[in-house]
C-alpha cells in the first residue's frame, strides 16, 4: 500500500491520502486526544505525542505536528500508524461512537432567521460547491455556523485551523465569493 503526502499552506499540518475512502460521509475533526478516543487511529497519532490535531476527509487524513516538531521526524512513525491501520482494514471509529461531522459546540448565539432562509441556503450551495472542495485540496474543511445582520459564521477544520493563512482566505477569497453572489452578506468571520 502507498500513502501520498502533501503539504497544506499551514506549515504545521501534512495531507495524507491513502488511495481509498476515509469517510463515507461528512468529515471529523480530532482537535485534543480526548476527542480522539473515538477513533483508534486518531487516538493512536495523539499517542505519539508530538500531534496536536488529524483530521479525517473523504479521502485524506491531516495530521497537525506540535510547535517546533521536525516533520522530518514524526512523519515515518505517521506513515507507519496509517499503514498499519489500513492494510489491517481497521475500522475508522470505535463502537458506539458517532462518525462524521462532529458538530462543535456553540461560541454564541448562532440561530438562523428563518426570515433569512432563501439567503442562507444560497450561503450554504456557495459554501458547499466552491468553497469546500477547495478547502478540502488544503486538507481541511469550512463549516457553515451562522449568518446574522450580514455576518456570515464559519469554522475552518483540519489543516485551516490556525492556518497562518485562514485569515486571509476567509477575507480575500470566500467573503468577495460570497459577497458577489449574494449582496446581503457583509462580511466573513470564523468562529
Amino acid at each position: 500500500m502507498l500513502i501520498e503526502t502533501e503539504t497544506t499552506p499551514n506549515p504545521a499540518t501534512l495531507k495524507f491520502l491513502p488511495g481509498r475512502i476515509v469517510m463515507d460521509m461528512g468529515t471529523r475533526d480530532f482537535a485534543s486526544p480526548e476527542d480522539a478516543q473515538a477513533s483508534p487511529l486518531a487516538d493512536a497519532l495523539f499517542g505519539l505525542g508530538d500531534v496536536t490535531g488529524v483530521f479525517f476527509g473523504h479521502d485524506f487524513i491531516s495530521v497537525t505536528a506540535a510547535p517546533g516538531i521536525g516533520w522530518s521526524d514524526l512523519k515515518p512513525d505517521v506513515l507507519g500508524l496509517l499503514l498499519d491501520h489500513f492494510s489491517a482494514n481497521m475500522p475508522l471509529f470505535a463502537p458506539g461512537t458517532a462518525a462524521g461531522i462532529a458538530v462543535p459546540p456553540d461560541d454564541g448565539d448562532f440561530t438562523d432567521d428563518p426570515a433569512d432562509a432563501e439567503i442562507i441556503e444560497q450561503i450554504r450551495e456557495l459554501i458547499d460547491t466552491r468553497v469546500r472542495p477547495a478547502v478540502a485540496n488544503d486538507g481541511g474543511d469550512i463549516i457553515y455556523r451562522g449568518f446574522d445582520k450580514g455576518k456570515v459564521y464559519l469554522q475552518m477544520q483540519g489543516a485551516c485551523s490556525g492556518c497562518p493563512s485562514s485569515s486571509a482566505t476567509l477575507k480575500n477569497g470566500i467573503e468577495q465569493l460570497l459577497k458577489h453572489y449574494v449582496p446581503e452578506v457583509t462580511e466573513v468571520r470564523a468562529v
